[in-house]
C-alpha cells in the first residue's frame, strides 16, 4: 500500500500563495525540525492541485504529513541517512533531478518551437565539402578554408554548381561524383546543427556563407522548399535492376514487372505477389510493408510515388528507381503532427542533438558572467610559455620545472569567491588522455583549459541549486525523506508483517471476529452441454450418486459435456449461486436445513446448467490461510498505529494552527 502514498507524499512538489509574511514562520515542528509555511503550501497544493482548501482538508493532510515526519526523523536518529548506500542512491537521484536546472530552459524553448517550425518544411540543397579533422593543425585549417572560398568564388562567378561539386579538386563529399552534390529533401534533425542553420536562412536558389561542421568546411546551395508532406507507410514489389544505364537490362526486367502489375489487375493479391517475385527479400516475406518513412529516407522517386498516392489502398503503376522497378501500394498516411502532441518528444530530441551545444554554451556566458568569472592572462601566458618548451604538463607524474615556484600557485581563473589555480589545471591536463587526432599542443591546451572551465563552473553552479530554487531543495528533501521513510516503514512494518508469524498468528487469534465470512451457500453447480444430459444429472444427485462416473463415459466423446464447480460460494462470487441468492432474498425459494435442493437454469446457449444446494452456512471465522492477505494488512495497520504513537511519545508535536489555516482562500 503504502509505498505509493508515502513516496507520493514525499516527492510532491506545489505553489500556494501564503503572505510574505507569514511565509517562513513554522507551521510545524516534530522534535527539532521545523517546517516553513510556504514549504507545506508547496507539499500540499500539488497532492491536493484541484481540491478546495478548507479547514477539514487541511486537518487531515496535516495529520498525514505528521506521520511522515515523525517516522523521517526516527529514521534519521537511527542514522539511516549517513549508510553509504542511502547517500549513493540520493546522489544518483539528485544527478537526474539537476539536469533542467543545468541548462539554459528559455534558450531551450526557443530551440523547440524553432525545431518544429523547421519540421513544417522540408529543404532541397546541394553542398561542397572540404574535409577537415576537428583537431586539425592551424595551417591546415586555413588552407582547407581557402580551397572552399575559392569553389565557391567559382560557383558565384558563373560556373555550375553540380560541375563544380564533381570536379577533381571540387567537393571531398565520395557522392558528389554521382550527384554533384545534391543531398535531396531534408528537414530538422537530419543534418548537423550548423548545416541545418545554413540551409533553413539561405533563400532558395542562393548560395549560404561557408560554415564548419565536424565534418569541414562547407557552403551549400538551396534548391527548393516545400510543406512538409508527413510520414507514409508502403508495401511494394521491387524488380531489381543490377545497372540502370544499361537499356538490355533495364528493359528485361520492365517486362517482369508489367507481368506483375498484371497479375494485381487480374485481381491477385499485393501481398500474395510480394512474397513470389519482389527481390526486396526482407520485405517481400511480410508482404511488401515497409517502415513509416518521410522526407529524406527514400531515393526521390520512390518518395514520390508513394506521396503521390492520394488514398490507403491505392496502387502505383511501375517507376524506375536507382535500385529497379517498383510498384508501390499506400498502407497508411501520417500528416504533420501539431505542436503540443510532439512538444515533450522534440524537447528530448533538441537535447540530444548537436544544438543541445548552443543551449550549454548559453548557460556556460550567463553563468560567467552571474559569478564575475575571471581568467588570468598573466597564467595563461606562463602555462604557454611552459608549454612551448616541453608537453610534459600533460604527462602523468609530470615535472613542472618549466614553470616558476611562485607561477604554479598563481590563479588562472576565479568564480565568485572561488580560484582554481595554475596547478590544479596542470593536475587536471596530466590526468586527461590525448585523443589520437589530438596533434597540436596548443589546441590541446586550449580545449583542456575550455573543459576545466566548463567543469568548474556546472559544479560551481550545481552546488548552489538548493539555495538557488525553493522547487529544487524541495524535491530533493522529498526524494531524502521519502527513501528514508520506505527503508524504515518497510523494515517496522510491511516486511515485520509479513515475517513475524508468531506474531500474525496472535494478532488474528485476538482479532478472529475481524475476518468474517459473510452468509454462503454450499453448491455444486454442473453446466451441461445440453437438456438431455442435465435431466440425467438431475435423476443422479436425487438418487445421490456420483456425477463422477457419469462423466467418465462421456469425456471421450463429449469431453466438455459436463463442467463442475463446487464450493462455499458467499454473494458475488459465483453467477449461478447469486442467482439462487436472489431468489432466496425474494422468498421465491428456500434452503432447507439438511435437505439437497437442485434447480435448473437455462442458458442463452444450449447448454442447462443444475445447481445441487447442499445448505446455507451462517457466517464464520475465515482460518489465517482463507485470509491472509486480508489479515496481514490488517496487521501492519495495527503495527504502523503502535509505532507512532512510541514517536509520538518520543517526539514533541507542535501545529500552529492559525499559521495554517491561513491558507484557506
Amino acid at each position: 500500500m503504502k509505498l505509493f502514498s508515502y513516496v507520493a507524499l514525499a516527492i510532491c512538489v506545489l505553489f500556494c500563495n501564503p503572505s510574505i509574511a507569514t511565509a517562513q514562520t513554522p507551521v510545524l515542528e516534530v522534535g527539532n525540525e521545523s517546517v516553513s509555511l510556504s514549504d507545506f503550501a508547496h507539499i500540499y497544493g500539488k497532492n491536493n492541485r484541484d481540491s478546495v482548501v478548507t479547514v477539514e482538508a487541511l486537518d487531515e493532510y496535516m495529520e498525514l504529513f505528521v506521520k511522515f515526519k515523525l517516522k523521517v526523523m526516527e529514521a534519521e536518529a537511527l542514522g539511516m541517512g549517513d549508510a553509504p548506500e542511502f547517500i549513493s542512491e540520493l546522489a544518483g537521484y539528485r544527478k537526474q533531478l539537476a539536469r533542467p536546472y543545468l541548462i539554459d530552459v528559455d534558450l531551450l524553448d526557443e530551440l523547440v518551437i524553432q525545431a518544429f517550425e523547421r519540421q513544417q518544411e522540408e529543404i532541397r540543397a546541394s553542398h561542397i565539402l572540404i574535409s577537415l579533422s576537428p583537431n586539425s593543425e592551424p595551417a591546415d585549417t586555413l588552407r582547407a578554408y581557402n580551397r572552399c572560398v575559392q569553389l565557391r568564388d567559382r560557383v558565384l562567378g558563373g560556373e555550375d554548381f553540380s560541375s563544380v561539386a564533381k570536379a577533381r579538386d571540387g567537393s571531398d563529399d565520395p557522392s558528389a561524383h554521382d550527384n554533384g552534390g545534391d543531398l535531396g529533401w531534408f528537414t530538422a534533425f537530419q543534418m548537423v546543427y550548423p548545416f541545418e542553420e545554413a540551409a533553413y536562412n539561405t533563400p532558395v536558389g542562393e548560395l549560404s556563407d561557408i560554415i564548419r561542421t565536424k565534418y569541414g568546411f562547407h557552403f551549400l546551395q538551396v534548391v527548393d522548399r516545400r510543406d512538409a508532406r508527413g510520414e507514409i507507410q508502403v508495401a511494394h514489389i521491387m524488380i531489381r535492376v543490377a545497372d540502370v544505364n544499361n537499356k538490355t537490362m533495364t528493359q528485361s526486367a520492365k517486362a517482369e514487372i508489367d507481368a506483375v502489375a498484371g497479375f494485381l489487375n487480374s485481381g491477385e493479391s499485393f501481398e500474395s505477389l510480394a512474397l513470389k517475385y519482389s527481390d526486396d527479400t526482407s520485405s517481400g516475406s511480410k508482404g511488401g510493408v515497409l517502415a513509416w518513412f518521410g522526407a529524406g529516407k527514400m531515393v526521390e522517386e520512390f518518395e514520390d510515388a508513394a506521396f503521390n498516392l492520394e488514398n490507403n489502398g491505392d496502387i502505383s503503376l511501375p517507376f524506375l528507381s536507382s535500385y529497379g522497378w517498383h510498384i508501390v501500394k499506400r498502407i497508411g498516411y501520417k500528416a504533420p503532427e501539431d505542436f503540443d502532441t510532439v512538444k515533450r518528444a522534440l524537447k528530448k530530441k533538441v537535447s540530444r542533438d548537436s544544438r543541445a551545444d548552443v543551449t550549454r554554451s548559453s548557460f556556460l556566458n550567463k553563468l560567467k558572467k552571474a559569478y564575475n568569472f575571471n581568467l588570468s592572462n598573466k597564467s595563461v601566458v606562463a602555462l604557454l610559455r611552459a608549454i612551448a618548451k616541453t608537453d610534459s604538463v600533460f604527462t602523468k607524474g609530470h615535472p613542472i620545472s618549466n614553470l616558476r615556484n611562485d607561477e604554479v600557485g598563481y590563479t588562472l581563473f576565479s568564480i565568485g569567491e572561488e580560484s582554481t589555480t595554475v596547478q590544479a589545471f596542470v593536475d587536471f591536463a596530466a590526468f586527461s588522455k590525448p585523443r589520437g587526432d589530438e596533434i597540436a599542443t596548443s589546441e590541446r591546451f586550449e580545449k583542456l583549459l575550455n573543459k576545466l572551465i566548463e567543469q568548474e563552473l556546472m559544479a560551481y553552479e550545481d552546488a548552489r541549486l538548493e539555495g538557488k530554487h525553493d522547487t529544487f531543495r524541495l524535491l530533493i528533501e522529498e526524494y531524502h525523506d521519502g527513501i528514508l521513510l520506505f527503508e524504515l516503514t518497510d523494515k517496522m512494518v510491511w516486511s515485520k508483517a509479513v515475517k513475524d508469524t508468531t506474531g500474525l498468528m496472535n494478532f488474528h487469534n485476538d482479532n478472529a471476529s475481524m475476518f468474517m465470512w459473510d452468509e454462503r451457500l454450499d453448491v455444486d453447480v454442473f453446466t451441461c452441454e445440453d437438456k438431455d444430459i442435465a435431466a440425467e444429472v438431475k435423476g443422479l444427485l436425487k438418487k445421490g450418486k456420483s456425477i463422477a462416473e457419469y462423466r467418465r463415459e462421456l469425456i471421450t466423446d463429449k469431453p466438455l459435456a459436463i463442467r463442475v464447480e463446487t464450493g462455499l460460494f458467499p454473494q458475488g462470487a459465483n453467477m449461478w449461486s447469486d442467482t439462487v441468492f436472489s431468489m432466496m432474498s425474494s422468498g421465491e425459494f428456500e434452503v432447507l436445513t439438511n435437505t439437497s435442493s437442485i434447480l435448473l437454469f437455462d442458458t442463452d446457449s444450449d447448454a442447462v446448467v443444475v445447481v445441487n444446494i447442499k445448505g446455507l452456512v451462517s457466517p464464520t471465522e475465515k482460518s489465517l490461510e482463507e485470509a491472509r492477505g486480508q489479515i496481514i494488512a490488517t496487521y501492519q495497520d495495527h503495527l504502523e498505529g503502535v509505532w507512532l504513537e512510541e514517536l509520538r511519545n518520543k517526539y514533541q508535536v507542535v501545529v500552529n494552527y492559525e499559521i495554517l489555516y491561513s491558507l484557506i482562500d
